[in-house]
């Protein structure tokens, strides 16, 4: 395979994804896939580790389940033989108000046979929680008067 087939085929895998094709996406996975995203998981329960197409079938469900909208931009996305990374600018509308969550990922795949068998995420998960909170932690823990989130 090619750095330009498998720049695509992330591509391809992001926006099928983002869409809310989560059978379309896991088409793009190895059966053997393995997931791991750095986050609080008692806040962000459907985070962490996550191993083989059923485990990631509930957590994209998860993710689908609290938000009406999703959807992402990849304005950089860089491939070395069967690697690639990605820096993805994601937005979430929350079911419960509409509020959009707007938050960014650093995304690392690996790429085996033309399909994803490991993704990793970095977030700015501090960001992300005072999003879905709609608190200023920072404020909080400092005991400085909140900001508007």
């Amino acid at each position: 395979m090619t750095e330009e087939s498998h720049r695509q085929r992330v591509l391809d895998f992001l926006n099928i994804l983002y869409s809310g094709d989560v059978e379309g996406a896991l088409a793009r996975c190895t059966d053997d896939i393995e997931s791991l995203a750095n986050a609080p998981i008692d806040i962000l329960p459907h985070m962490g580790h996550r191993r083989g197409k059923a485990e990631m079938r509930e957590m994209w469900n998860a993710v689908r389940a609290r938000y009406s909208e999703l959807r992402c931009e990849v304005p950089i996305l860089v491939v070395e033989g069967d690697k690639a990374a990605a820096f993805i600018r994601v937005f979430f509308r929350k079911s419960s108000n509409q509020r959009m969550v707007q938050f960014d990922i650093a995304g690392f795949y690996t790429l085996r046979h033309g399909k994803i068998s490991q993704i990793r995420e970095i977030i700015d998960t501090f960001d992300l929680v005072q999003q879905l909170l709609e608190r200023d932690l920072a404020a909080i823990l400092t005991g400085r008067k909140p900001e508007l989130i």
